[in-house]
Order: C-alpha cells, then sequence, then structure tokens
C-alpha cells in the first residue's frame, strides 16, 4: 500500500488492534482454568506465532536471513530469551493475580524501556519520565495492595508484612512487574537488531528463539503440550493467532503511517480492554482503589511514552 490510508480506517484497525490483544488474558485464564500450566501456554503461543511466520519469512526474506552476521544472530538470541521470559513470567502471574492488576502492570513496559535508554542505548531521559516513573510506582503500591487490604468504612485493614509479601496476590503481582522488565529487555535490544533488518525476518527469528526456549524450560519442568482437551487446544491456537499474530501485527503495520509516540499510547488501551472483557466474562471486578491505582501507573506510562519518542 503506498498511499496512507484514512484516518478513519486507521482508527478502526487500531481499535482491532486493541481488542485483539485484549483478549490475551481472558485466553490464557480459560486455558489455565482446563488445566493448561503457564509454560505450555507461553510455549505454544509463541510456537505458533513462529510458525505462522515461517512460510513468509523462509520465502520473501530467505536472502536477508542467510545475510545476518553472528553478532546479529546474538542480538536475536538474547531478544528472544527476554521476550520468553517475559511472556513466561506474565502469563504465570494470571494464575495468582485478577486480570487488572496482571495486564496493568505488566504494560509498565514503556517506563522502563524510556528509564534504561540512557544506559542502554544513550539516549536522555526527560524530567516528565521521572514523573512518569514516580505515578507508576505509587499506582503500583496501590494496585498491590488493593489485592490484599480491605477498605471498610474509611478504614485500611492490610495483613501484616510477612503476610501481605508471603500472599498470592503479591507474587502475581510482581511475576507480572518482572514480566515488564523482561519486555523492556526485549524492546531495548530490538531496536538495535531492529536498525538493520526488515520487521517480518526480524520477529520471525526472535519469536522462534522464544520458542525454542520456552519448549526447553517446558521439558525440564517435565510438562507436555499433550494430552489437553479439545477446548484447551482452541484457547491455546486462538492465543496465538488473536492476540500474538494479528493484534501486535497491527500496531507493527501501523507504524508505517502513525508517530510511534500515537502508538505507544494506543498501546495503553490493552490494560482497559482486558479490564473490562475480565468484567464481563470472567466476572472480576476492579474495586475503585485498584481502578485508582491503574489509572496512575496508565499515567505515568503515557508520560514516559510520550516523552521517549
Amino acid at each position: 500500500m503506498n498511499n496512507p490510508p484514512r484516518r478513519s480506517t486507521l482508527t478502526f484497525i487500531l481499535l482491532g488492534g486493541i481488542l485483539a490483544v485484549s483478549t490475551a488474558s481472558i485466553m490464557i485464564k480459560f486455558a489455565q482454568h482446563e488445566g493448561a500450566p503457564s509454560i505450555v501456554i507461553a510455549a505454544f503461543r509463541l510456537t505458533l506465532a513462529a510458525l505462522g511466520l515461517a512460510p513468509l519469512a523462509l520465502t520473501r526474506y530467505r536472502s536477508e536471513l542467510l545475510l545476518l552476521t553472528r553478532r546479529e544472530w546474538l542480538l536475536a538470541l538474547l531478544s528472544g530469551v527476554f521476550l520468553a521470559l517475559h511472556f513466561g513470567l506474565w502469563i504465570t502471574s494470571l494464575q495468582y493475580a485478577s486480570v487488572a492488576s496482571s495486564v496493568v502492570l505488566v504494560s509498565t513496559i514503556p517506563l522502563w524501556v524510556a528509564l534504561a535508554s540512557p544506559l542502554v542505548l544513550h539516549e536522555r531521559v526527560g524530567t516528565a519520565t521521572y514523573i512518569g516513573l514516580a505515578l507508576a510506582l505509587l499506582g503500583g503500591t496501590v494496585v498491590s495492595l488493593s489485592d490484599a487490604c480491605s477498605l471498610h468504612s474509611g478504614s485500611l485493614t492490610c495483613p501484616p508484612a510477612a503476610v501481605f509479601f508471603g500472599g498470592t496476590a503479591f507474587l502475581g503481582d510482581f511475576l507480572a512487574l518482572a514480566g515488564a522488565w523482561m519486555g523492556a529487555g526485549y524492546l531495548l535490544v530490538g531496536r538495535k537488531l531492529r536498525a538493520k533488518i526488515d520487521l517480518i525476518p526480524y520477529i520471525f527469528i526472535v519469536y522462534g528463539m522464544a520458542a525454542i526456549l520456552l519448549i526447553a524450560i517446558m521439558l525440564g519442568f517435565g510438562e507436555s503440550p499433550l494430552g489437553f482437551s479439545p477446548i484447551t487446544y482452541l484457547w491455546l491456537v486462538l492465543l496465538g493467532l488473536v492476540p500474538q499474530l494479528l493484534g501486535h501485527s497491527i500496531f507493527n503495520w501501523s507504524l508505517k503511517y502513525v508517530p510511534v509516540s500515537l502508538v505507544s499510547v494506543t498501546l495503553l488501551g490493552e490494560p482497559v480492554g482486558s479490564t473490562i472483557l475480565a468484567y464481563f466474562i470472567l466476572q472480576e471486578q476492579p474495586g475503585w482503589v485498584k481502578i485508582i491505582g491503574a489509572v496512575l501507573i496508565l499515567a505515568g506510562i503515557w508520560l514516559a511514552a510520550r516523552t521517549n519518542n
């Protein structure tokens, strides 16, 4: 497509991308409910995505893949490791945390990218980024407390520190946050590699590397991708096709026509969409305290993404 699509068309497509990626946490919850281990879900998601890209990458971009240097392959391997850990940690977090908490915390990736850029990419960090960090940290604290504490008649009641830090809700929140750190590493390494390689071969290599690592971890833990019910495999296939291939491809495609900063802000629609879907499909009702914390986190991400592009 040489001519950019109409603004209305772009808006419709981006909304479709938000809806597609917002379904990921719901599908993961359903697969977990059917007995699929988190590491198996993560391995399935990346493997299906890599296989879906293989025909195009190995035909149209075959020559480009053959010209990659050793350093570029090593960067791709490192990026794949970060991506594998990102999905492994985040998907596991959904076993312990609500969709709202998990998706909001893992969506802090742009914030950590902005903060790490001076060290990794030698990019300057503005004051707004530090303000964004403060807002996100405050929001993250509020979200974590909302999972363990209760508010009655204006009085906040929380468990002892040992119980709080040892609880499943805190574990889920921490895993989601660790998933965000790994996602930031994936993007930072990707910036270096994407400057020399087209999108399709890049994501094919990285998805493939991540899939191989996740399969190795899955087998190392003694898990098997076999023996699940047909409905479980349906959720696993849909997870690889809808949020991964369709959703992420829409955002990558849109970068040709809209600024990166706009796409970064658009990605903030995922936690909103996921929370809404979880409310109607899973009957997960986030309280006002959690909503306030989520708003603080999203505001912090927006500041960081806006000033880092």
